[in-house]
């Protein structure tokens, strides 16, 4: 008996049943752990700092001491032990209902992946300083950029990387100056634009550079792509909310932020009988 439907081309599943392959690397018995070529027992533990081996492992490529310390830097000055952020308070909410200190600092990390705080706004902001320096190398003039982008958020200065919805300015900035200073970094093409999209925005509309603006001219200026950023990243707001568990597991239980089902401000349809059952 024939079928009328041509049978599924499994090929490419079927090279690969049973087997894992890894690019990146792994435990070989009697040879060692590998990690991107390194062994890393004689080649990276003792000998490279923590961050270092975290680039590594989220770019495949092993960056100087210098860099990796930066780095080290911005994860602590992106990492406050607020209960009032958001990813933070998941944090503080997994310590009051006593969950594990795993479950609450990895959500909280998840709960940092948003549109417009936490890791994955440095994508759109290092994307925005490498696609407008492409323009001023054209010749465009950085005024004439900043109103650009401006008129694509309807005459807002609304980019990434730029302004803050509370406060102005970002004290933030002047630490990551003073740690670039210190560490030998000089101000690089993508760094030099974003302070002059900084002048004209200054000028035009009272508004400032921001941390994300920061990261993404530095990092873009150390040659790393958005998506590198990104990984490198991922984990960042994690020690801020494992502080944020650890405070209120040493409350009392469920005394954080609690709610009386009147402080909802609720403005859905009225309440509504429920029709009785015919028998």
């Amino acid at each position: 008996m024939k079928t009328s439907k041509k049978a599924a081309d499994t090929s490419f599943w079927d090279k690969r049943r049973g087997i894992v392959r890894s690019r990146t690397g792994g435990w070989l018995v009697g040879q060692g752990v590998f990690c991107h070529g390194y062994e890393m027992n004689r080649d990276l533990t003792g000998k490279v700092s923590y961050f270092q081996v975290l680039i590594l492992n989220a770019t495949g490529r092993l960056v100087k001491r210098s860099l990796a310390d930066w780095f080290e830097a911005i994860f602590i000055g992106l990492s406050w032990p607020d209960p009032r952020i958001w990813c933070n308070q998941i944090g503080a909410l997994g310590g009051t209902v006593r969950s594990s200190v795993v479950a609450a600092t990895v959500m909280g990390v998840l709960g940092g992946d948003s549109r417009t705080y936490g890791q994955k706004p440095l994508i759109e902001g290092v994307e925005f300083i490498q696609r407008v320096i492409k323009e001023k190398r054209r010749g465009v003039a950085v005024k004439e950029i900043v109103f650009n982008e401006c008129a694509r958020h309807g005459g807002k200065p609304h980019m990434m990387g730029y302004a803050r919805p509370i406060a102005k300015g970002d004290e933030r900035l002047s630490a990551m100056e003073r740690v670039a200073e210190n560490s030998g970094f000089e101000v690089g093409e993508h760094l030099a634009l974003a302070y002059e999209i900084e002048q004209v925005l200054a000028e035009e509309f009272n508004e400032a550079m921001n941390i994300n603006g920061y990261i993404s001219a530095f990092l873009s200026d150390q040659g790393f792509t958005a998506q590198e950023v990104y990984r490198v990243c991922a984990a960042m707001p994690a020690s801020g909310v494992t502080a944020c568990y650890l405070d209120t597991l040493e409350r009392p239980a469920e005394s954080f932020l609690p709610l009386r089902c009147d402080d909802m401000d609720y403005q859905g349809k009225p309440p509504r009988p429920v029709p009785e059952k015919k028998r």
